[in-house]
């Protein structure tokens, strides 16, 4: 028979056992529990990585077309601007060598002028039309100096504002 002493120890024992195995449960249960949280937080984590990585591609992959956009219209206003250069060039060159001439026309109905050249053209002209007056040469290079200037300007300005409608899209 067991004296009322063992019965106690017995059923502390048992207690003890008892709620060392409902702990070791419990255990089981929440390191189950942790681990499928910890498994749908690397899977979130993972989904949240690629789809960063995919905008940034996307991202990337735009400013590489701007870019090239922004390269194409850049060769496109050099190579209008060397021929408007090539262009002025040839024409200062040709009006250095008298090869062109400069004329403007002149008004035949301003008589306050003072210009004594005909308005109609004499048998030795091969010019029809309008009285015209040549422009001295130097005069000329200077027209043909402004005139370049305005061409670069209006070619810039057209770089411009291709820039502009390619940056604001």
């Amino acid at each position: 028979m067991m004296t009322p002493g063992q019965i106690l120890g017995a059923i502390l024992l048992a207690m003890v056992i008892s709620a060392a195995g409902a702990w070791q449960v419990q255990d089981w249960r929440m390191g189950e529990k942790l681990a499928e949280q910890a498994g749908l937080h690397k899977d979130d984590l993972a989904e949240i990585t690629n789809a960063a990585a995919a905008q940034a591609r996307t991202e990337t992959d735009k400013r590489l077309a701007l870019e090239q956009q922004l390269a194409g219209q850049d060769q496109q206003h050099t190579k209008e601007l060397s021929d408007a250069q090539r262009n002025q060039a040839v024409l200062r060159d040709r009006l250095a060598t008298s090869d062109v001439r400069l004329s403007v026309l002149l008004d035949a109905a301003d008589t306050a002028s003072g210009s004594n050249v005909p308005s109609s053209p004499g048998a030795v002209g091969v010019v029809h039309g309008a009285a015209r007056a040549q422009l001295d040469p130097a005069h000329a290079q200077r027209i043909i100096a402004i005139t370049d200037a305005g061409d670069q300007g209006l070619i810039a300005l057209r770089a411009c504002q291709a820039y502009v409608r390619a940056i604001a899209r």
